[in-house]
């Protein structure tokens, strides 16, 4: 089987490919709202029927949300596994949509042709890209050049709560020798990239309880503890000055980077004072002997997501509060253990409380951290190919935010994934106006062709 025909006949069908993604995006698919659900369902089913069309054995699979649509293809060499997800986010707010976030069109800008609507980037263009890749394979030679299991998720945007059931019940049947996600994205939307690290993430969620009511300051100001004060005190000492986090054995677990990875992530040339001032920040925050992508990919944090007590309406209401609460997240790297963690946490905080105070705490499971291994040749075999299809080099990267699915296939099926995606930073995923590049999902679906070549031969 030879790569060069599949590639001319995704260039040729480019405009069916896109008419093809059109159709799904009209299905507005939104996990998180009931009244969706029937088009949750509707959504699954045109999946089923696309894969069949390429002769794939699919069905879709009942969960107690919304279903899985599962797909097999039988070969020789290698057997992989592609997951995607079909649902999308809510649209709200509304009024801020330049058109019908469910009418999907093209749209000429500054950077080329994009496609405009909701799912265009997350993640059905980017799922698109794959199928489309092995429609063109099959049409060219009649069948696919390995074994593929296909798995599309109909909850990953409203936090998966029926995949690790359906991962465990079906385990056997999903197992592969790695497994292709198309959920990320191009580094600084130009360089195409592997992700191999994933941090995790740990919330704490608490409110301090002191005096049994609020107190009039000018009655007790002075005399009785502030919990808002005490609160300040406990946050302000998770960190030292050099932005180190000081939570006794936090850093059990955390690995330095090989110097392979090191040098090639110099070599990126990240413009951390861009990146910052784009925000209206300047300065780095992270521990200060670390170069920002390690601050921001292969080193763990500590932050302060909210934080709330006392009288904040109009005007002053001189009281000193009974309670005062804060929401925390930790995001996690290496093999750094989300329940040690959350233990040191308690135990420092409670070890600052005065006399007399009390702490009740509202969390929910940690997730750990997924880091592959480069070592597996399929993934050098997979950056070679995307080497040869972009402009830039590829390279390794990490990533920043946590995506558990990876971490659920290493857990529960014992296997690495490689996160390819062709996402823009601009692709406004979440938000209204969200969109795909057009060269995103052209050369995507090139790219898919190239690794499919590449793991096979």
């Amino acid at each position: 089987m030879t790569l060069d025909p599949v590639l001319s006949r995704l260039d040729s069908d480019l405009s069916a490919a896109t008419n093809r993604l059109f159709d799904l995006l009209r299905i507005p698919s939104v996990s998180t709202d009931p009244a969706y659900k029937a088009d949750c369902d509707a959504a699954a089913d045109w999946l089923v029927a696309d894969l069949q069309s390429l002769g794939v054995d699919a069905s879709k699979r009942p969960t107690a949300g919304h279903p899985m649509v599962v797909g097999h293809v039988e070969g020789d060499g290698p057997h992989l596994l592609f997951y995607g997800h079909y649902d999308v986010q809510p649209v709200d707010p509304l009024d801020l949509w330049d058109r019908d976030p469910f009418d999907p069109a093209l749209e000429e800008t500054d950077q080329g042709t994009v496609i405009r609507g909701r799912g265009s980037s997350d993640d059905k263009g980017q799922l698109m890209t794959f199928v489309e890749a092995c429609r063109a394979w099959t049409a060219e030679h009649g069948s696919l050049p390995c074994r593929i299991t296909f798995l599309f998720e109909g909850e990953e945007e409203s936090g998966s709560p029926s995949l690790v059931p359906f991962l465990e019940e079906n385990a056997e049947e999903l197992t592969a020798d790695i497994a292709l996600i198309c959920d990320t994205g191009l580094f600084e939307s130009k360089v195409p990239a592997i992700t191999t690290m994933l941090r995790g993430l740990l919330g704490e969620d608490f409110t301090i309880t002191g005096p049994s009511r609020d107190l009039h300051s000018g009655m007790y100001g002075g005399l009785a503890m502030n919990p808002i004060r005490v609160l300040s005190n406990i946050l302000a000492g998770l960190q030292d000055d050099t932005g180190r986090i000081t939570l006794p054995g936090f850093y059990d677990g955390v690995p330095e980077l090989s110097d392979a990875i090191r040098a090639q992530w110099q070599g990126l040339n990240f413009d951390h004072e861009t990146f910052l001032g784009d925000v209206g920040l300047k300065e780095p925050a992270g521990e200060q002997d670390r170069t920002p992508l390690e601050q921001i990919w292969s080193r763990p944090t500590c932050d302060v997501n909210g934080i709330w007590g006392g009288y904040t309406g109009d005007g002053f209401k001189t009281v000193l509060p009974s309670e005062a609460s804060a929401k925390l997240s930790f995001r996690l790297v290496g093999t750094q253990d989300p329940d040690a963690i959350r233990k040191s946490f308690r135990t420092y905080l409670e070890s600052k409380l005065p006399d007399g105070f009390t702490v009740d705490y509202r969390t929910e499971k940690g997730s750990a951290a997924s880091q592959m291994s480069v070592e597996n040749p399929a993934f050098e075999k997979a950056l070679n190919a995307l080497s040869d299809e972009w402009p830039d080099k590829a390279a390794y990267i990490g990533c920043g935010g946590s995506i558990p699915i990876a971490g659920y296939f290493k857990e529960l099926l014992g296997m690495d994934s490689m996160l390819i995606g062709f996402g823009r930073d601009d692709d406004q995923i979440h938000s209204p106006n969200e969109k795909y590049n057009m060269e995103s999902f052209h050369k995507g679906m090139r790219s898919w062709a190239r690794i499919l070549d590449a793991l096979t031969t």
